[in-house]
């Protein structure tokens, strides 16, 4: 145990019954819940519990932009903005902001606000995070893109110099987390330490924030205690005495968890189980649309493919091939069959709640097998060929499944498809060492915006463009887009660039999945759009 120390599937559902199997389950859970460090909770405030299907990768918010790391993270790290229960930008540890010229931000940082080791934030506590952010290990760069320095204007005032014009700058550095410049630098974690690398240091497994909790015990893959912070400076709307996070793989295990009471809140809730947990009576399922999007990558870089059968070339440089792929999934069925009608399929990197959503763009190739083949062998393959396909098995909603599906789909059309699941720590770990020749991912844009989707998955050189797509046009596009302020000529920019990337076949869109939370119905919690959760927000009866 790790000790923080900060001082120093289907639109019709059906019931089925409980099985042995799921007794067995819920008992053995139950039993290994009370065998933990404070599961018994305290007589005088409210113990809260929740799951997830994997854990929090870092508790450094600044080595992995994954959105439930980084929701997890927003409980105990704070930004100068931050989102409110509607997903608007809203002050946190910046009073008020104005603009001085057209590339000039001026930010009043809040007064009295401390770290939970008691340290006061300075403007040399921003200075230092934008430094550490921008850094080339960091994995959160395109969050502060654009921003050309930070500088102290007092000891009260910061400013932010964009090199031009920011139209998003709130909207991107709302998960742009402020860290303690004298805390980092005692723990020698100054330098973020690489993405798709096993490294770890002091900051990957302690924390020292500004935030509404703070860490009191982490036990990687097991559980995460936090507490309430009794110096934060807002106003409390929760009413938690503690918090117990349990990372949770297992789908019948987490389910157990919550009909048995001892889960408060867990999610992804398997989508074959919503009426049955809708019906249990002291438990309930909240769905609401999730804004991230489910999408295959292609090795686009390499002259011959990692691993493939092919010799000599790489197959996934035609575009006749990337269509032959893309018209043999048939994204109906698993929409009705993996996902339980609980999908959007689509054919954008974005969808709807995102800026930029262009429906008219939103128009799948039609699913045809026989069409597949024939683009198969106009490219040089009349009998297909093999490829391995990286997929994440704890990550998705039904991610492994949706695989499982894809490869069945691919082999209709004559590829022979290995599937190669793993948890996601080791799938990211291998797909952003640019080790894959084909895999899954999903994107979900802290800033709801189309331009750093774009700039994560589809800019030349970027971090998770883990198969190396590269178009010149839409490079230029997205410097542009950055920088445009007038939203009319701001949404052409970005509809020509989705364009090119939706002709190029850049990716293979599949779907939005839905949120499914299951929670307890005398817990009341904020289910935002971005598949994030904060504790400010719980209040248990």
């Amino acid at each position: 145990m790790v000790n923080t120390d900060i001082s120093g599937k289907g639109n019709v559902m059906t019931r089925r019954p409980v099985g042995r199997w799921m007794r067995v389950a819920m008992f053995a859970f139950v039993g290994a819940l009370l065998l933990l460090p404070g599961a018994a909770g305290g007589a005088d405030g409210k113990v809260f519990r929740w799951s997830f299907q994997s854990d929090v990768l870092t508790l450094d918010p600044y080595h992995n932009n994954e959105t439930m790391t980084l929701g997890f993270l927003n409980n105990i790290y704070e930004g100068l903005v931050r989102r409110g229960k509607k997903m608007e930008i809203e002050p946190a540890l910046a009073t008020e902001w104005s603009t001085r010229g057209a590339d000039v931000w001026r930010f009043k940082l809040r007064p009295g606000v401390k770290f939970h080791d008691g340290s006061p934030l300075t403007p040399e506590d921003v200075i230092f995070s934008y430094e550490r952010a921008r850094s080339e290990t960091s994995d959160i760069k395109p969050f502060v893109d654009g921003i050309k320095a930070v500088r102290k204007v007092d000891d009260h005032t910061i400013e932010i110099v964009t090199d031009g014009p920011r139209p998003i700058l709130l909207n991107s550095i709302a998960r742009w987390y402020i860290v303690p410049k004298a805390w980092f630098e005692k723990h020698n974690t100054v330098k973020v330490h690489k993405l798709g690398t096993a490294e770890t240091n002091y900051a990957t497994l302690h924390a020292n924030g500004t935030g509404p909790f703070m860490i009191k015990t982490r036990q990687p893959d097991v559980q995460t205690v936090l507490v309430p912070n009794p110096g934060w400076w807002d106003r409390t709307e929760h009413n938690v005495s503690e918090a117990i996070f349990r990372p949770i793989k297992a789908d019948a295990t987490r389910v157990a968890g919550l009909l048995s009471g001892e889960l408060d809140m867990m999610y992804p809730v398997p989508l074959q189980d919503v009426a049955r947990i809708n019906n249990s009576g002291n438990v309930q399922v909240l769905q609401n649309p999730e804004v991230r999007t489910i999408f295959l990558g292609f090795d686009l870089h390499r002259d011959e493919l990692l691993y493939s059968s092919v010799k000599g070339k790489n197959p996934f440089k035609d575009r006749r091939v990337r269509q032959a792929m893309y018209q043999a999934i048939d994204i109906k069925a698993i929409r009705e069959k993996v996902m339980f009608g609980a999908s959007r399929p689509t054919a954008l990197l974005i969808g709807p709640g995102i800026t930029g959503f262009d429906p008219a763009l939103d128009q799948r190739l039609p699913h045809d097998v026989a069409a597949s083949k024939r683009l198969l062998a106009d490219a040089g393959y009349p009998n297909g060929f093999d490829v391995t396909f990286d997929c994440p098995n704890d990550r998705y909603v039904n991610d492994e499944s949706i695989c499982q599906a894809v490869t069945a789909m691919l082999a209709r059309a004559g590829l022979k498809v290995r599937l190669n699941a793993q948890t996601k720590a080791k799938h990211f770990q291998k797909i952003t060492a640019k080790d894959t020749s084909f895999y899954l991912l999903g994107w979900t844009p802290a800033s709801l915006d189309m331009h750093e989707t774009f700039s994560y998955i589809a800019a030349t050189g970027s971090q998770w463009n883990c198969g190396g797509y590269s178009n010149p046009k839409v490079d230029g596009l997205l410097k542009e887009i950055a920088t445009e302020v007038d939203p009319r000529k701001r949404q052409t920019l970005i509809t020509e660039a989705m364009r090119l990337h939706k002709e190029d076949i850049g990716y293979l869109p599949l779907h939005q999945q839905a949120l499914a939370w299951g929670v307890k119905r005398n817990v009341d919690v904020v289910q935002l759009g971005d598949n994030t959760f904060s504790l400010r927000w719980v209040r248990m009866q």
